[in-house]
């Protein structure tokens, strides 16, 4: 969704003396952070809590290699029109992601929730496969990452194609998150 969207609804749910909306599930992880721009911003005006989804970007935040021979990875293939254009961007962060679990001792996974729960996000929607996953992603809420941590999970990202919300009008999605303007 765009914010200007959410926007428009709490303007109309206001109108109608309806109930706005409360919550916002977003696509937001260290890999894809478009939506601080706008989106989390306006639902932060709302005060809406934030229950991101892919927030280990289809796990890739759970390893340091970026390839997997997995199911998943050979049959997904919205994990990887989402990832897989951004690789060489994003490698990087996931690098940092490995250094700093290594720092604190503890896995990958913890570090990314961990992220996202120092970002003042209400509930990370995370799939687990198995019950030690579990485990994990409630470890994440008692590590405490540092200033400097947070820096050094930040600092390589770069901007990305929008992925995930639908096309404006007048606008078309391409594979791998891309507009084309159509003009009819």
């Amino acid at each position: 969704m765009y914010a200007y969207q959410l926007q428009n609804l709490q303007h109309v749910a206001d109108a109608h003396g309806w109930t706005r909306f409360t919550s916002m599930q977003c696509h937001y992880n260290l890999l894809y952070r478009e939506d601080e721009r706008e989106l989390i911003p306006v639902c932060r005006q709302y005060g809406m809590a934030l229950t991101p989804y892919s927030p280990l970007a289809s796990a890739h935040l759970t390893r340091p290699t970026w390839d997997t021979r997995s199911v998943r990875s050979e049959t997904d293939a919205t994990m990887r029109g989402k990832y897989d254009a951004a690789k060489a961007r994003d490698l990087p962060i996931v690098e940092r992601v490995a250094e700093v679990a290594a720092e604190h001792d503890v896995p990958m996974t913890r570090v990314a929730l961990a992220w996202l729960w120092a970002r003042d996000v209400e509930g990370p929607i995370v799939g687990c496969s198995k019950p030690s996953r579990v485990d994990d992603a409630c470890a994440a809420l008692a590590l405490e990452l540092t200033a400097d941590d947070m820096e050094r999970l930040e600092g390589p990202y770069t901007a990305h194609e929008l992925v995930g919300p639908l096309a404006r009008p007048g606008e078309k999605a391409l594979a791998g998150g891309a507009l084309a303007f159509d003009p009819s």
